[in-house]
C-alpha cells in the first residue's frame, strides 16, 4: 500500500452507525490490533485479518500481472471491499471494518476509509 490507508484511529471508526468491529493487519494477515463494539471474539478477528492479508496478496498478485500483460495501471492497490448476506467488510491498505449493511451509510464509510 501507498499510504492512501485511512487515518482514523479505530475507536472513531467504531463510532459509525453499523459499524460492528475494526482492526489493523499486517501484510502477512497477522492481526495487530482490534476493537469490537458487540465483542468480536479475539478468534474472529484473528481469521478475519487472516483472509484480509489473503485477499490483499492475490490483488496484488492480480494488478501486477493486468499492469505487466496489458499495460495498464493497477497498482499499487488502494483498498476492496466485499458485500454478502447481512455483511459488509471494507478495507483500505492494512485497515478495516466490519460493516453491519442495513444498519450503516456505505458512502459515509467510504469517505471515511478513503475509498473515494
Amino acid at each position: 500500500m501507498n499510504g492512501k490507508e485511512c487515518n482514523l484511529s479505530l475507536d472513531e471508526l467504531l463510532k459509525f452507525d453499523g459499524v460492528m468491529a475494526a482492526g489493523i493487519f499486517n501484510p502477512e494477515g497477522k492481526l495487530v490490533e482490534y476493537k469490537s463494539r458487540d465483542e468480536m471474539p479475539e478468534e474472529m478477528a484473528e481469521m478475519t485479518a487472516k483472509f484480509c492479508g489473503t485477499v490483499n496478496m492475490m490483488f496484488d498478485a492480480l494488478a501486477s500481472a493486468y499492469t505487466q500483460l496489458y499495460k495498464m495501471s493497477w497498482v499499487p492497490q488502494h483498498n476492496w471491499m466485499y458485500s454478502g448476506g447481512d455483511w459488509t467488510v471494507m478495507i483500505s491498505g492494512t485497515r478495516g471494518i466490519f460493516v453491519e449493511s442495513s444498519k450503516a451509510d456505505l458512502k459515509k464509510l467510504f469517505t471515511a476509509l478513503g475509498m473515494c
